[in-house]
């Protein structure tokens, strides 16, 4: 998932959980333009999206733990399938409905972690998996993937390749109907917990971006280890880690796509991964919006609420702001992945203001919180936290406004 060119990167739940049986016909877009409303049945999913992230959030001892049970029930709900097709055990939702559905659950759920861990399964390891990989692991992997069965992980960076993904020093060789794996991988999201792994490596070298070639490992696999989660500045609910593939033998069949097409494999993932994934900083910034007007209007200071303070509404205004551009760009984004149309450029305007959005909206709820903000134990500090690893992974912030001005032609 950590894409970056610096070091980057459920708990229980009082509240009774009903799984909720999708209907097998979910809601899709299908108007020919942007579509700023929602169907009845669109907002139905996200309202329970929302609740169902209430339900399944909430630290346990103080802190956020991943754990299999909360992950079943993203499952039982549909969020670990929500852009897969309903026969092979998914939802078969648009790019604009499952960001939508997304933003809810995040909104809802106070464990940003565990929203992050969701979104790169499905967009970075399952995603790819159903449209690249051959029909028998397809078969095999994919609908324990989408219902919860089963974890994914995506393994790219590497210590010395970050922001230059493709400069990776994993190497695949060929051995009769096997490849060969050697090498180390770093910043993998879900990497200590996964089952199953999209791991990158270099069957050419001497080809760079059309040497990269991308494989399905089993965590059963001979020659591969997991390494200890690591501890981030954020989170807290995600579990990342590293893993080491010294000569894992892999079959030819868990290729993904052909040999040299690992470019082709990342594009796909990751124009997904920067439309949709941020989608839930946008539910968590609409969820910071709501506790700094409610914070506002009862917390009072020289006998008024703080909310009348100029400099305190005027705030609330900008966090309101950033928040909508960022959401229409996001849209936009998704838009153009359901239409066919490139989303290169889109994705990355998103991807960038999404997450420069999301780290102010956490200095501004904890300024206007004021001490409480800086308090661990009332949870306000815990969105910066959150929102700073966000301009490292999936391409750095420089990587996007590199790839926007390639767009401009400058």
């Amino acid at each position: 998932m950590f894409a970056g060119n610096q070091p980057g990167l459920c708990h229980h739940c009082p509240v009774k959980l009903t799984i909720v049986h999708i209907d097998p016909a979910p809601p899709t877009r299908s108007t020919p333009g942007v579509d700023f409303g929602w169907t009845d049945a669109e907002g139905e999913l996200y309202e329970r999206a929302r609740k169902f992230g209430g339900a399944v959030g909430g630290a346990k001892d103080g802190a956020f733990t991943f754990s299999r049970e909360n992950w079943k029930r993203c499952g039982d709900f549909g969020l670990l399938g929500l852009s897969i097709p309903a026969a092979h055990g998914g939802m078969g939702l648009s790019a604009q409905t499952t960001a939508r559905v997304l933003e809810g659950f995040s909104r809802g759920c106070d464990d940003t972690g565990l929203a992050f861990s969701v979104a790169a399964h499905l967009f970075a390891c399952l995603m790819p998996i159903e449209a690249f990989a051959t029909d028998a692991v397809k078969a095999r992997l994919v609908r324990p993937l989408a219902t919860g069965a089963a974890i994914g992980a995506n393994a790219i960076t590497e210590a010395e390749a970050g922001s230059d993904v493709f400069a990776q020093k994993t190497r695949a060789v060929r051995d009769a109907d096997e490849y060969v794996l050697t090498g180390n991988k770093v910043f993998v999201t879900n990497g200590p917990e996964a089952d199953v792994f999209l791991v990158y490596a270099s069957t050419n070298p001497a080809h760079g971006y059309l040497g990269i070639t991308a494989f399905v490992i089993e965590r059963s696999a001979p020659g591969l280890t997991v390494g200890k989660r690591f501890e981030t500045i954020g989170l807290q609910g995600a579990p990342i880690g590293a893993i080491y593939l010294e000569d894992c033998r892999v079959p030819v069949e868990n290729m993904l796509g052909s040999e040299g097409g690992g470019g082709v494999v990342f594009q796909h993932s990751m124009a997904w991964e920067r439309a949709c994934l941020f989608a839930t900083y946008l539910g968590v910034m609409e969820r910071q919006l709501e506790q700094a007007m409610k914070f506002a209007s009862e917390r009072r200071q020289f006998g008024k609420p703080i909310a009348r303070n100029q400099a305190v509404s005027h705030r609330i205004v900008d966090m309101k702001l950033r928040s909508e551009a960022a959401r229409l760009l996001l849209y936009k984004a998704c838009w153009m992945l359901d239409s066919g149309e490139d989303p290169t450029l889109a994705a990355a305007l998103a991807k960038l203001a999404v997450s420069e959005a999301a780290i102010e909206s956490g200095m501004d709820a904890i300024r206007i919180h004021g001490g409480a903000g800086v308090m661990v134990e009332a949870g306000v500090e815990r969105g910066l936290r959150d929102a700073i690893p966000s301009v490292v992974f999936s391409g750095t912030s420089e990587m996007q406004r590199e790839l926007i001005a390639k767009a401009l032609g400058l």
